[in-house]
This record gives C-alpha cells, sequence and structure tokens, in this order.
C-alpha cells in the first residue's frame, strides 16, 4: 500500500467543475506522461478500455498499468462520485478475471485500484477488508485544496506521526 499515493492530484488535467468518466479518462490518456508521474515511478501503460467476457457480458477495465518493482497488473477504475461497496465488488469480478487470464508466469497476482472523487473510511473498511484480491481505493483531486486545509492536513499528519512514534518507544 505505501506504494500506491493517496489522494492523486489531477490538476494537470485543467478539467472544469462538471465532467464525465470518459472525459477524465481521455484527458489522463492525452496526459499519459504526466499522469504516470504522478502515480510514481515505476509504472507502465499497458492498455484502456482492456475488453473481458465473463459469461454471455462485457465488461470494460478502465485503464490497466503494470508496476515494475511489484511485478505485477495494476486495474485502475475511475468513478467521478462517491465510493461505493458495489464498486468494491466490480473490481474484485476484475481482479480475478485478470489473474486467472492476464497474469503471466512469475507475476505476483493483480492490484486494484479504485480512482474516486470522495471516499468513506468506513464504508471502504468494510467493502475491502478481508477480500481475497489487493484492492485500494483512493480519492483524486483535480485541483490542489486551499493553502489551509493543506495545512491542516500536515498538521493533523505530524500529530498522528508523533503519537505512533510516541506508542512504539513505550
Amino acid at each position: 500500500e505505501e506504494e500506491i499515493k493517496d489522494p492523486y492530484v489531477l490538476e494537470f488535467l485543467g478539467l472544469k467543475d462538471e465532467y464525465s468518466e470518459s472525459q477524465v479518462e481521455a484527458a489522463l490518456i492525452a496526459k499519459l506522461e504526466t499522469f504516470l508521474l504522478e502515480l510514481g515511478g515505476d509504472f507502465t501503460f499497458v492498455g484502456r478500455q482492456r475488453r473481458l467476457r465473463i459469461d454471455d457480458e462485457w465488461y470494460r477495465v478502465d485503464l490497466l498499468f503494470f508496476h515494475r518493482r511489484l511485478r505485477c497488473l495494476v486495474i485502475i477504475d475511475l468513478k467521478l462520485d462517491k465510493f461505493t461497496h458495489a464498486d468494491a465488488g466490480q473490481m474484485n469480478l476484475y481482479l480475478n478475471y485478470a489473474y486467472e487470464h492476464w497474469t503471466r508466469d512469475g507475476e505476483n497476482p493483480p492490484v486494484g485500484i479504485i480512482l474516486c472523487a470522495t471516499k468513506g473510511e468506513a464504508l471502504v473498511h468494510y467493502a475491502t477488508d478481508n477480500l481475497p484480491n489487493k484492492l485500494l481505493v483512493r480519492e483524486y483531486l483535480t485541483a490542489l485544496p486551499d493553502e489551509k486545509i493543506l495545512a491542516a492536513e500536515i498538521d493533523k499528519t505530524r500529530k498522528l506521526l508523533e503519537q505512533q512514534r510516541a506508542r512504539s518507544k513505550a
């Protein structure tokens, strides 16, 4: 999980206030180099709208990457709205399929990232814990937050780190 950032800042896409999932995806592809740098240095692009068929239905994976250090496929599903438990079920389906049909010898099981506008921590916990697949829910921002919000988050994180250090020393 440390290899996957949260949140992602997609300000470089230049999206206006209202946009669709396909507009986010198209903007990410158009700015692929910048998006890869935001993801981190070990991601390589594999494809977009990768089709998979289960029974008589077709599904599409929004974005497919390979992470060199983790040695696994990374499936990214884009969501415009708040994370829902159904999103976790959909991603789990994709991960099971990818493991069986797309993973090559010597690779680790695929990882799923659901990129959503917002998420509730409790819902993420109950929807994703104890799943057989590694599924991460990450927020994205299309613009950096206000300076005061950033300062408050830094202060909150600093206090948490100090508490963790104090517990580990005890």
